[in-house]
């Protein structure tokens, strides 16, 4: 695992950061596709995501303080807060308020949009898991299975305190690889959709799948950094998958209802 890409010394590039671009690019790219084949106007689309992107960096910070507020205690703290990736679900939140501004500020129709980028936020978050890996943050538990993988870079342990020389859960690879198989279900779904009548079901899935995935995958991670409520019987992702679900659930059934009319 290699934290820094390219280092010169007065310059380094983080592994995590050109993963998170690639994801983002592709992403994007791939929005814009969809966007058309919607009917949606691919430039404003594309507009739409970037500011959605800074929107989702903001809030995956904020929960990140949230979940660890000795983040602000020192200088140094606030140095690997700019440098870490932050909290998925704080994203996901700070993405979804962005989104329900530039709705409104823009006219676009929500469903439609919602629809068309719900399986590019898959294939960036697969980027992003990536990234993880590399940096060594969001690692596993203690793990003994023949895929278990050691971290050996001191970067990692001083960027994410990421344990060195133990066998740990590959939990990014974990989340890295279901984020891939949704991408593909969600753009098969959006194609099958699309003649139907955009309302709300691909993203309705996007919620379902990935918060049971998340809320599974939360069981195998060893980062005790990252919040837990109720005594320690949950994370604070797992908390916010058990309302996911039924929101993904409520949006799916809407959404197939809706394209029948």
């Amino acid at each position: 695992m290699h934290p820094i890409l390219i280092d010169f010394g007065f310059f380094q590039l983080p592994t995590y950061g050109v993963l998170l671009a690639l994801g983002l690019v592709l992403g994007l790219w791939t929005a814009k596709i969809r966007a058309h084949r919607a009917g949606l106007p691919p430039e404003k689309v594309v507009d739409f995501g970037v500011w959605v992107v800074l929107g989702g960096l903001v809030g995956g910070k904020v929960l990140l303080v949230v979940t660890d507020p000795s983040y602000l205690k020192s200088f140094d703290g606030v140095l690997a807060l700019l440098r870490a990736g932050g909290v998925f679900y704080g994203g996901l939140l700070g993405a979804l308020l962005a989104a329900a501004l530039l709705v409104r500020r823009w006219r676009l129709p929500f469903w439609p949009l919602a629809d068309s980028l719900a399986p590019s936020v898959a294939l960036g978050h697969f980027f992003g898991r990536l990234g993880c890996f590399s940096a060594g943050c969001c690692y596993g538990a203690s793990c003994q299975a023949p895929w278990a993988v050691v971290f050996s870079d001191p970067k990692a342990a001083e960027f994410s305190g990421t344990p060195l020389g133990v066998p740990l859960h590959p939990t990014q690879l974990y989340e890295a690889f279901f984020n891939l198989a949704n991408y593909f279900f969600l753009a098969w779904l959006f194609r099958r959709s699309l003649a139907r009548g955009l309302g709300g079901q691909v993203l309705g899935f996007y919620l379902v799948n990935y918060g049971v995935a998340r809320f599974a995958i939360e069981f195998f991670r060893g980062d005790a950094d990252r919040g837990f409520i109720l005594g320690g019987l949950l994370s604070t992702s797992q908390a916010i998958a058990l309302l996911m679900v039924p929101v993904g659930v409520f949006l799916t059934i809407r959404g197939f209802r809706q394209a029948r009319i």
